[in-house]
C-alpha cells in the first residue's frame, strides 16, 4: 500500500470533512492530513514497576516522530502484573491480558486506519499481546521494550522478584532469619522496569530483535537509563521511514524469522512462557508452526548465556557483555539463524549484525563461545507420552539429572499444593500434579511460581517433579513441566491421575508417563465428569469459551 494509503481517506475533498473537522479539534492544521498517522499504543501504568516508567519513552517516540513528519496519535492498552497478582486469584487474568492488549492493538489500528504503530509495553503479556496485534493489522509496526529493571542488592548478592519467593519458602522453612526475609522483600526491586533476569519479559523482548520487529540492543536496556529514551525516540523515527517504505509486519514475521526468535531464546536460557506465545503469533502471522518446531530448533542450538533464573546473571549484565546482538551473531557464523531476513530498518538481519564481533568478549561470562556453550542443546523440551499425548513442556537446564519417577500428589487448585508444600506434606522423589489450571479450566492457564518457588526455597526443587496444565513464571526453575495438553477440563489424562500413582517425568527421552494401564485408564475416564465453568460472565468466561489449547498457543482468535 503506497505511503499514506491507510488514512488518504481523511484528505479526500469535501466528501470528507466530517473526518477531518474531528481531527482539527486535536489542533491538526491543513497539511497535517498529507503526513502518516502512527499510533503509539502506550501501555504505561502505576500498576507495576513493569510500566510505570513507560510514559518519558511515549513522549520521546512522539517527539521523534513528529520531528520525522508524522502525527503521533497515543492510545492506551491494558496490563496486568504476574508478579503482584501471583498466586491470587488475579494471576487468572494475566494470559487473558493478552489477548486484550491485542485487541486493543487491533481495534485502534483499524478502527481510526492508522499508516503505522509503534507499541510500547513492559510486562510480560505486553509483548506477545502487542505483537499479535500487529499482525493482525498488519500495518508498519515496530515494537518498543519498556526496558529492564536493575538488580536490587542484599548482603553483597543481586536479587529480583524471584529472590522474593524464593525467601518464602526459606522463611518458612526456618532457613532463613527474618531480617534477611524482610532485606531482601524490601530490597529485590530498586527500580521501574521488568523482573531483571531472563524471564518472560525479557525473553519476549529479546526474541523481538531476532525477529526483526526491535532495534538491536533495545531490549537489554534498563528502563530509568538514558540510552533506553534514546533507543525509543530511534524507533519511531525507524516507523515512520518503514511506513514510507511501506514494510509490514507479514513481510518480517516469517517461519524463518520466528525461527531465528526461537533459536535466540535457546540460546539464552529464555522462559517456557515463549513457547506458547510464539505458538500464538505463528496463528496470528497464519504461519505453520508446531511444538515440533521447538524441539527441531532446540537439538541444534546450544545454550550460550549463563541467566537467571538457573545460571548466575541477570539482563544488565547480558546488555554490559554484548547484547542480544552479540548472541545472534554467534548463531548466525554457526548457520543457525537466517540472516537473509528482513528487519523493521529495511536491511536484512546478516546486514544489521554485520559491525558485532564474530566472538564474544573474553573479558565477560555471561556469553560463552561456541565451542564452550553451557549447554551442547537448547532447555526448552517438549515432553509427550500417555500424560501428555498433544505435548507438554519442560525447562531442563540447571538440573543434575532431569528424570524422575515417583507417587502422584495431586491438587486440583494452586492453594491446597502451597498448604501442602509450607506443611512439609511434600516430600523428596514425589511429584505435585496440578490441574484444572490450563486455558479452559484455570481459566486463563495462571503460572505457578509460588508453589516452584517454595519448594526450591525449602531445598526439593531438584528432587520433587511437578507437572501441570497450567504455567510456569519465567523466573520458574526446578524439575516442572508445564502446558499438559489436552488440560484436565477438556478430559486429558492429567484428570485422571489418582493420588500415589506413579508418573515418571524423563527429559532425555521426551517422556511424561503415567503408569497406569489402559483398562483402568480407560475406567478412570468412563467415570470422569467435566467440572462446571468456574466463571460463567465477563472475561475469564469469554476466554474459557474461546480459547484454544496450549499446543495451539492457548490463542483466541
Amino acid at each position: 500500500m503506497p505511503f499514506n494509503e491507510r488514512s488518504k481517506h481523511i484528505t479526500q475533498g469535501v466528501a470528507r470533512s466530517p473526518n477531518r473537522a474531528m481531527y482539527y479539534a486535536l489542533g491538526y492544521e491543513k497539511a497535517d492530513f498529507d503526513k502518516p498517522m502512527i499510533g503509539i499504543a502506550n501501555g504505561h501504568s502505576t500498576i507495576t514497576p513493569c510500566n510505570a516508567g513507560l510514559q518519558p519513552l511515549a513522549d520521546a517516540a512522539v517527539l521523534a516522530i513528529k520531528g520525522a513528519g508524522a502525527n503521533p496519535q497515543t492510545f492506551g492498552t491494558p496490563t496486568i502484573s504476574d508478579g503482584m497478582s501471583m498466586g491470587t486469584e488475579g494471576m487468572k487474568y494475566s494470559l487473558v491480558s493478552r489477548e486484550v492488549i491485542a485487541d486493543c492493538v487491533e481495534l485502534s489500528v483499524q478502527g481510526q486506519w492508522m499508516d503505522g504503530v509503534l507499541v510500547l509495553g513492559g510486562c510480560d503479556k505486553n509483548m506477545p499481546g502487542g505483537m499479535i496485534g500487529i499482525l493482525r493489522a498488519n500495518a508498519p509496526a515496530i515494537y518498543v521494550y519498556g526496558g529492564t529493571i536493575k538488580p536490587g542488592r542484599w548482603k553483597g548478592e543481586d536479587l529480583s522478584i524471584v529472590s522474593a519467593f524464593e525467601a518464602v519458602g526459606a522463611f518458612m522453612a526456618g532457613t532463613m532469619s527474618k531480617e534477611d526475609f524482610e532485606g531482601i522483600e524490601q530490597n529485590a526491586c530498586p527500580t521501574t522496569g521488568s523482573c531483571g533476569g531472563m524471564y518472560t519479559a525479557n525473553t519476549m523482548s529479546s526474541s523481538f530483535e531476532a525477529l526483526g520487529m526491535s532495534l538491536l540492543y533495545s531490549s537489554t536496556m534498563a528502563s530509568p537509563d538514558q540510552e533506553k529514551l534514546e533507543s525509543a525516540a530511534e524507533s519511531g523515527r525507524i516507523l515512520v521511514e518503514a511506513v514510507k517504505k511501506n514494510i509490514k509486519p507479514r513481510d518480517i514475521i516469517t517461519r524463518q524469522s520466528i525461527e531465528n526468535a526461537v533459536a535466540l531464546i535457546m540460546a539464552i536460557g529464555g522462559s517456557t512462557n515463549a513457547v506458547l506465545h510464539y505458538l500464538a503469533i505463528a496463528q496470528a502471522a497464519e504461519i505453520d508452526w508446531t511444538l515440533d518446531d521447538f524441539e527441531r530448533v532446540r537439538r541444534k542450538v546450544p545454550v550460550l548465556c549463563d541467566l537467571k533464573p538457573s545460571g548466575k546473571y541477570m539482563a544488565v549484565d547480558l546488555h554490559q557483555a554484548g547484547g542480544i546482538p552479540q548472541v545472534l551473531k554467534i548463531l548466525l557464523k554457526e548457520g543457525l539463524i537466517h540472516g537473509d531476513c528482513l528487519t523493521i530498518t529495511g536491511r536484512t538481519l546478516a546486514e544489521e549484525l554485520a559491525h558485532v564481533p564474530d566472538t564474544p568478549r573474553t573479558d565477560q561470562h555471561v556469553i560463552m563461545p561456541f565451542d564452550k556453550a553451557l549447554y551442547a542443546q537448547g532447555h526448552l523440551a517438549v515432553l509427550k507420552g500417555n500424560l501428555a499425548e498433544d505435548g507438554a513442556v519442560a525447562k531442563i537446564t540447571g538440573l543434575k539429572s532431569p528424570v524422575i519417577t515417583g507417587p502422584a500428589r495431586v491438587f486440583d487448585d494452586e492453594q491446597s499444593a502451597m498448604d501442602a508444600i509450607l506443611a512439609d506434606k511434600i516430600k523428596a522423589g514425589d511429584i505435585v500434579v496440578l490441574r484444572y489450571l490450563g486455558p479452559k479450566g484455570g481459566p486463563g492457564m495462571p503460572e505457578m511460581l509460588a508453589p516452584t518457588s517454595a519448594l526450591v526455597g525449602r531445598g526439593l526443587g531438584e528432587t520433587v517433579g511437578l507437572i501441570t496444565d497450567g504455567r510456569f513464571s519465567g523466573g520458574t526453575w526446578g524439575m516442572v513441566v508445564g502446558h499438559v495438553a489436552p488440560e484436565a477440563y477438556e478430559g486429558g489424562t492429567i484428570a485422571l491421575v489418582e493420588e500415589g500413582d506413579t508418573i515418571t517425568i524423563d527429559a532425555y527421552k521426551l517422556l511424561l508417563h503415567l503408569h497406569v494401564d489402559e483398562a483402568e485408564l480407560s475406567r478412570r475416564r468412563a467415570a470422569w465428569k467435566q467440572p462446571q465453568p468456574r466463571y460463567r460472565r465477563g472475561v475469564l468466561a469469554k476466554f474459557a469459551t474461546l480459547a484454544r489449547p496450549a499446543n495451539e498457543g492457548a490463542i483466541t482468535g
